[in-house]
């Protein structure tokens, strides 16, 4: 029989945060679940909640009150370690500023979440790297620093460390921040290829067009869970990008644009489509 519950799942959550004499309420009583396989963007102008929320959810901070259950966990009773073995094995990170080793190759960086697990062997680290590396097309890339690749390459290789502990959820902060235009419809289409493999995405962003691209928005404003609705028309990443002009008239990544084709590629051609 299926399990249906949820792989994530927020019950009255709040957070109250002091300051002076004052307590700012950037939580106010939120509550969702997130499904296995869902692809869901959480929404929200500045002050609205959604930062703290991520936090949150990343296990870096924890309520003030109500429930955070992950993968069965009720992780807002966890002490420190219990939750930095949760960021470490269950949590997949994806950030606006890329967050890699400037001195590290792609590939090393890559490896960095397996070297805090004793159960991986460096040789079985050093594959799952290679495979995650593949799996955004950035194999020709993987000796490179970050200094050597454009923005968007820079980005696939954090989303290839975010894959390298198979993660039951992957949480992007304003992954296509950085980005311009074109890029960014690169990068939603390696998440949405992603999605299609059945990974489970929780994707920040104030971006109402990045938010079109998911399955399901979540909206956050004053701390409060506003909207909640399903995407009924989810639109395509790839024809999003081909409907823009040639790249010749952008001001973008150099090489971004082919190596993203060849990134979506790869995974079809990984998953037999």
């Amino acid at each position: 029989m299926e399990d249906r519950s949820p792989i994530l799942s927020i019950q009255n959550l709040r957070r109250d945060f002091k300051m002076g004499d004052e307590t700012v309420h950037a939580l106010r009583g939120v509550s969702f679940d997130i499904h296995r396989g869902e692809f869901v963007t959480i929404m929200g102008t500045s002050g609205s909640g959604k930062s703290t929320m991520l936090n949150i959810l990343g296990c870096m901070d924890k309520p003030t009150s109500g429930h955070y259950i992950l993968d069965g966990e009720h992780t807002e009773k966890l002490k420190r370690d219990a939750l930095a073995r949760i960021r470490n094995q269950k949590l997949g990170f994806v950030f606006q500023s890329y967050n890699l080793l400037s001195r590290t190759t792609a590939l090393e960086n890559v490896e960095l979440p397996l070297l805090y697990n004793s159960k991986v062997s460096a040789s079985e680290r050093r594959k799952r790297a290679i495979a995650a590396l593949e799996m955004v097309g950035l194999q020709d890339r993987m000796n490179h620093l970050p200094n050597q690749m454009s923005g968007g390459q820079q980005q696939r290789v954090a989303i290839a460390r975010a894959l390298v502990n198979d993660p039951v959820i992957i949480l992007a902060d304003e992954a296509t921040g950085n980005l311009d235009t074109r890029t960014s419809y690169e990068i939603m289409m390696i998440f949405q290829e992603l999605h299609r493999q059945g990974k489970t995405i929780a994707f920040v962003t104030h971006e109402p067009d990045i938010a079109t691209f998911s399955g399901r928005t979540i909206t956050l404003r004053d701390g409060l869970l506003k909207k909640d609705v399903i995407n009924e028309n989810v639109a395509d990443a790839r024809a999003a990008l081909e409907a823009l002009p040639p790249p010749e008239v952008f001001d973008d990544d150099s090489g971004a644009d082919e190596d993203s084709s060849k990134a979506s590629g790869e995974v079809r051609r990984r998953e037999g489509a």
